[in-house]
């Protein structure tokens, strides 16, 4: 009988080779709880007030992904974060009804069901700042170990309510900490200051049989050590400023990459894009511990894009779908 593309994604991410490649564009293996607790991932229609009162405003160059209001600081002084920052209050939030809501609507046969959270350097960042978060960690690091410790009990507590009412299969966890072309920090202030409270995120969610997947965006290969000591699975979207070759043959078997496309627009000729993606099939796709997710961008409605998606969506089901099957 065949796998769902769910089951085929949780064999994948489980270290095994999966029935047939998963793709998010062809055969979608997982849906996403929306949590309004947590960080917001976009603002489409003007700005979020967080619930420790950051606000966030939506970046049209990044499709109306949320980002802190520039300028908009609620932490002045991290010496003093116990005056500003204030865990919210839940005392009365009906956790059930707020996710049973939700998940009326979930296809739980076929879909994973994935859960976030564990942002802690980008909760910083909002806060207070990129200059004023890279400051505080060369010279008030307890007192940022402080805030963001008591910022994980609230992190911590929502995880623990969304399994407990939810039994998610996927953790995301999430923090977007590299430029394009290298770290924010090193791997040593990694492991000082966010590694033990993403480890947290990571346990509670392993001892409920979940899979966790690493959001990662830039040049952040540096981590991917710490990431499988952690006990991560899987990262994307695994931008090519990364040694993706390299790190697919050191991780197979052990992090599934789910990006890894040299993203091309829709003036490529077609065959072109055809050389492309049977290169790229036939370097990522041995051996597992791999998402497909070729794409070219333009506008949708575009002819052009419309020819070159179905030269894509031709390729993914006459050869990548079952690419273990026949090689």
């Amino acid at each position: 009988m065949a796998l769902s593309a769910k089951e085929n994604y949780l064999r994948l991410m489980r270290g095994e080779i999966p029935e047939f490649v998963p793709s998010a564009a062809y055969d979608p293996y997982s849906e996403g709880v929306a949590e309004e607790l947590l960080t917001p991932q976009s603002a489409p229609e003007g700005s979020i007030i967080t619930s420790f009162g950051v606000e966030y405003v939506g970046c049209p160059t990044m499709g109306m992904g949320a980002m802190p209001a520039p300028g908009k600081y609620i932490l002045p002084d991290i010496t003093q974060w116990e005056k500003y920052i204030k865990k919210p209050d839940v005392s009365d939030r009906n956790w059930e009804k707020y996710y049973m809501d939700q998940a009326k609507n979930f296809d739980r046969e076929n879909k994973a069901l994935r859960v976030g959270g564990g942002d802690y350097w980008l909760t910083a960042v909002s806060f207070m700042g990129f200059e004023a978060t890279m400051m505080a960690m060369y010279e008030e690091p307890e007192a940022l170990k402080d805030m963001l410790s008591y910022v994980s009990e609230f992190y911590l507590e929502v995880l623990k309510k969304q399994i407990y009412y939810l039994h998610p299969e996927v953790l995301g966890l999430m923090d977007d900490d590299a430029a394009l072309d290298y770290p924010f920090f090193s791997p040593e202030m990694y492991r000082e200051f966010y590694r033990p409270l993403q480890q947290k995120h990571i346990d509670i969610a392993k001892e409920n049989n979940m899979v966790i997947d690493r959001h990662d965006c830039g040049r952040c290969e540096d981590f991917i050590p710490d990431w499988i000591e952690m006990g991560i699975q899987g990262w994307g979207p695994a931008q090519t400023t990364n040694d993706l070759k390299a790190i697919k043959k050191k991780y197979t078997g052990k992090l599934v990459i789910n990006g890894g496309w040299e993203g091309v627009d829709n003036t490529i000729p077609i065959p072109e894009l055809k050389d492309k993606l049977l290169d790229f099939a036939d370097t990522f796709l041995p051996g597992g511990s791999f998402i497909w997710g070729a794409r070219v961008t333009g506008s949708p409605t575009d002819p052009a894009t419309i020819e070159r998606n179905a030269v894509l969506k031709d390729f993914y089901y006459d050869y990548v779908r079952d690419y273990y099957k026949t090689h």
